[in-house]
């Protein structure tokens, strides 16, 4: 009988988590971001934990602090975004098709609600972040060269201009408590998105703005 080789007999010693305590980690990532939304990254924890329907035990032994859960928010909000940009180019007819549903699904995921998380004590230059960030601008990248190369998407912007403009679309406004703003984002945001089409209406001022603008000026 052969011996497990010793990487084997330790991937054999680590506990996995079960399956109820994965659900609740999700249930935690997803109703923080909502609360996030809402009240920023200074929102109650116990409101987190009763919107997960989770204890306030049950959140900090996944996030011991604020801090942690910040950051795995943010994490799981750039994953999933990245998943919907690779699925997109991959299953839809054509590069526009692709570019429309992965900006739909972006403001569905809340991706305008990253920016006043990002903001003080925030970590930018955790590896973790690093790695997820480098996935979401290569899948963007992709996806907004693709409709380029077809001929289907102006050739005069960058995939800065389209992070910009989704993020700012689909980020709740300050003080926007008296009416609802959610029911205007995918509408505003087509709008947006068949300003993108080519051929180009009108001469945009200024310069392209890239992935690595953003990184320099906001992060």
């Amino acid at each position: 009988m052969k011996r497990p080789t010793t990487i084997a007999a330790a991937e054999a010693k680590v506990p996995r988590p079960r399956a109820d305590a994965v659900r609740n980690r999700e249930r935690i990532l997803g109703a923080a971001r909502e609360v996030f939304v809402e009240f920023g990254a200074t929102a109650p924890l116990d409101e987190i934990a009763r919107r997960a329907g989770v204890g306030n035990a049950t959140l900090y032994r996944h996030f011991p602090d604020r801090a942690a859960l910040v950051h795995h928010v943010v994490l799981f909000v750039m994953d999933r975004v990245t998943t919907h940009a690779r699925d997109a180019l991959r299953e839809e007819p054509d590069a526009f098709a692709a570019l429309c549903r992965f900006a739909h699904a972006a403001a569905d995921e809340r991706i305008g609600a990253l920016c006043p998380m990002l903001e003080g004590r925030f970590d930018h230059d955790h590896p973790e972040l690093d790695a997820v960030r480098a996935e979401l601008d290569e899948a963007t990248e992709e996806l907004l060269a693709a409709g380029q190369t077809s001929g289907l998407i102006r050739t005069d912007i960058g995939a800065g201009d389209l992070v910009i403009a989704m993020a700012q679309l689909a980020r709740p406004l300050p003080g926007t408590g008296c009416f609802e703003v959610d029911p205007f984002v995918h509408r505003h945001l087509q709008l947006l998105l068949d300003g993108l089409r080519a051929p180009a209406r009108s001469e945009l001022p200024g310069s392209p703005a890239t992935l690595e603008d953003l990184r320099r000026k906001t992060m």
